[in-house]
This record gives C-alpha cells, sequence and structure tokens, in this order.
C-alpha cells in the first residue's frame, strides 16, 4: 500500500496538514454552465447558502469557481469571473471558517480574490494561461494548485490523447512547477493535480489513479477531482449497469475517491461533499489507523 507524504501548507489564517488524513474540498460552480451544477448557484444568495452547507457537510475547504471548464465550454472574461465570484466572497466573510480556494486561470481575479480573503489558487492551466497567477500566489504567500490540462476546454475531448499518459502529464507539470519556482513560489506551496477528464480519454483516466504514486515522485500534494466525471458514467455503461434517476453516478465517484486515497491522493475535489467526507473518513481509517481522530488544520 502506498504512504503518502507529510506536508505543511501555509495558509494566511492557517496551516493546512496534508497527509496525516485526506482533506476534501467542496465544489461551488457560480457558473450558468458547468457540466453538473451550473446555473444552481449563480444566484449570490444561493451561492452563499450552498457555501455554508459545503463546511458543514464537513469539506476542509472550499472551492469557488465563476468559468465553466467543462468540455466544449467557452471562456469568459476577467470582469464576468469577478462580477460572479467576489459578491460571494464579501458575503461570506465572517461566517464561513475554512480557507477558500479561487478556481481561475486568470492573474486579474486571483489578484481581486485573494484582496477579498480567499486563500487559495487553483488554476487548471497550470500557468499555461496566465504565468503571472504564479507572481500573485508569491506576492501574496498563497498556496498554489496547478492543474494539467492538454489542450483546452473548448477542444481538450476531441484529441489527439497523449501516446503517454503519465509522461505528458509529468512533463506538463514539471514545466509548470519550475514557471512557479521561478517566480519565487515556495517548493512546499505547490499542489499537483493530473486533470482527470481533462484531455484524457477514459482508459488514461483510469491509467492515472492507477499511477499517482509515480506522480507523487515529484515532492508535491497531490489533488484528485473526478466527481461526477464521464468516464465514471463510461465504466457503468460498458458494464451493461444502469443508473438511477439523478444519481450523478455518486457510487462510482466514491469508488474513485477511495482508490485515489489508497494511491496517494491529499485532498480530494468533490460535489457530494456529506456523501465524500464518509467514503474519505472509512478510507483513511483503513490506510491509517488513528487518523479520524487528526483535525488537519491547524493555528499557524
Amino acid at each position: 500500500m502506498f504512504r503518502r507524504r507529510i506536508f505543511k501548507l501555509r495558509l494566511p489564517s492557517s496551516t493546512l496538514l496534508l497527509g496525516e488524513r485526506t482533506l476534501v474540498m467542496g465544489v461551488l460552480n457560480v457558473t450558468p454552465d458547468s457540466f453538473s451544477d451550473g446555473g444552481l448557484f449563480l444566484d449570490t444568495d444561493a451561492a452563499v447558502a450552498q457555501a455554508l452547507k459545503i463546511e458543514c457537510d464537513g469539506a476542509d475547504i472550499l472551492d469557488i469557481g465563476g468559468e465553466s471548464t467543462r468540455p466544449a465550454s467557452a471562456g469568459v472574461s476577467a470582469e464576468e469571473e469577478l462580477r460572479r465570484i467576489l459578491p460571494v466572497l464579501q458575503k461570506l466573510q465572517g461566517k464561513i471558517t475554512i480557507p477558500i480556494s479561487i478556481d481561475t486561470s486568470k492573474s486579474e481575479v486571483a489578484e481581486a480574490t485573494a484582496a477579498a480573503g480567499a486563500e487559495i489558487l487553483n488554476d487548471v492551466t497550470a500557468l499555461r494561461n496566465d504565468p503571472r497567477i504564479a507572481e500573485v500566489a508569491r506576492r501574496r504567500k498563497l498556496p498554489l494548485i496547478l492543474m494539467h490540462m492538454r489542450g483546452e476546454p473548448r477542444t481538450m475531448q476531441k484529441g489527439p490523447f497523449a501516446k503517454d499518459v503519465i509522461r505528458d502529464v509529468l512533463t506538463s507539470l514539471r514545466r509548470s512547477i519550475v514557471l512557479a519556482r521561478r517566480a519565487g513560489v515556495a517548493k512546499s506551496q505547490i499542489i499537483i493535480d493530473p486533470g482527470i477528464g481533462f484531455g484524457k480519454n477514459y482508459d488514461q483516466n483510469l491509467e492515472l489513479l492507477r499511477r499517482l504514486p509515480e506522480l507523487a515522485k515529484l515532492g508535491h500534494p497531490i489533488l484528485i477531482g473526478t466527481s461526477r466525471k464521464s468516464f465514471i458514467a463510461h465504466i457503468l455503461r460498458t458494464q451493461s449497469l444502469e443508473n438511477p434517476p439523478n444519481d450523478d453516478h455518486l457510487w462510482g465517484t466514491a469508488a474513485t475517491v477511495a482508490a485515489s486515497i489508497f494511491r496517494g491522493a491529499h485532498i480530494v475535489r468533490v460535489h457530494d461533499v456529506a456523501e465524500m467526507v464518509q467514503v474519505v473518513r472509512v478510507t483513511d481509517a483503513i490506510l491509517s489507523p488513528g487518523s479520524v481522530t487528526q483535525k488537519g488544520i491547524s493555528p499557524r
């Protein structure tokens, strides 16, 4: 069984301990067109209520996104992203205690949301779209998540796919890590994400999950986001299984979350927080007896 390394991630308000137990990142999309929950939380009050529910359900981190990156999606301006995100951040001040991550690939959005209280930057392009995000992370002393994406959302699932997905992901992430380090981001502040579903075919997603220990050799904590991804539905269809109505592939997601943890994931990014918290806690207990008593977050 693969053993995770322990990392300490410094935020402006606290320190996140990664590896003693798995942290759960809850997804909040304030967009009209995200693949799973687009339009549900575009209204600011609805988004705030969902953010508080995500915390109540047991999430350790809240990840807010104002631009959809689903396959075939088109981008929006930084101004539109901020119009969606900033009111939510402002209303959450003093109401939420878990750290907030911002899912963006634009330095203007990163800067403005960091000023409004965001404590983690999550770049799904791993600095390819806007390398200046690394400068914001360095100046604000924020952790930076670098996710691998082959191509761009509009075309990423049309191929061509990499012949060797592990080599492709490792090469790209190494390049992004170098960019971040040159911008002054500390090695201890970088998290990597292989980008499940972003420019990979169904088999490649499974291969990445099986071979997570090879990504761990890069020396950074690993974040995995498999929640409700289409490769889960593909597996179920090929096995001639039907999903119950409104299931959103919950149980398939649960299997991938558990598998990710066994292979070394430090953080799992999910939509169904309450259910996945249960999966995470039980998996952690199997992986490391006593882990369920750890808080995972401590005062700085």
